[in-house]
């Protein structure tokens, strides 16, 4: 049932390569169908090379003055707090780059499993590409791709359509396994 399902949509974008180089996060909690919130936050990166800038649009600039992602984790933390999993469109990305972050801060990564929303549109609709933009076209959900709070929330809406019975198929399979 949906309405055990308490979750957090995830999505990062990154000044460049490096996966400590969050610049933005958006976090969509989600209990059963309803979303609970939606935030999103600028992060000051350990670097100025905005090398994605041409991805994302984000300048130095604009986050230069942003809380570093060390500062902003305590509001973070409780976001996580009773959620059962965390989904990102191909999670391997969001997952490290939590987890990079949490090390460069000297912070524990939550402990959740990573549903990948990537494996779940192949397996829920036998979708073949499986970008976000395709899958959000495939279900008519509106998209500014690259933006954070609108990754993450496309990727909420994903889990929700694909219904109780594929998710726990999903989070049985390799792509959500514990960090």
């Amino acid at each position: 049932m949906y309405e055990d399902y308490r979750f957090l949509a995830i999505d990062f974008e990154t000044a460049n390569e490096s996966r400590d180089s969050a610049c933005s996060l958006a976090l969509v909690g989600t209990w059963g169908k309803r979303r609970v919130f939606s935030q999103y936050f600028l992060i000051r990166p350990p670097t100025n090379w905005m090398r994605n800038q041409r991805i994302h649009g984000i300048s130095w600039q604009e986050v230069a003055d942003a809380p570093s992602f060390a500062d902003l984790w305590p509001l973070l933390a409780p976001m996580f707090e009773g959620a059962h999993f965390v989904a990102a469109h191909n999670a391997s990305f969001d997952r490290g780059v939590l987890e990079a972050c949490c090390r460069a801060a000297g912070l524990p990564a939550p402990a959740l499993p990573f549903l990948c929303t990537m494996r779940l549109a192949r397996a829920a609709w036998n979708l073949r590409p499986t970008r976000l933009p395709d899958v959000c076209a495939h279900l008519g959900l509106s998209l500014t791709h690259h933006h954070a709070l609108s990754d993450a929330e496309a990727c909420a809406d994903i889990v929700v359509h694909a219904g109780p019975d594929h998710v726990r198929a999903a989070l049985t399979q390799s792509g959500a396994r514990r960090r």
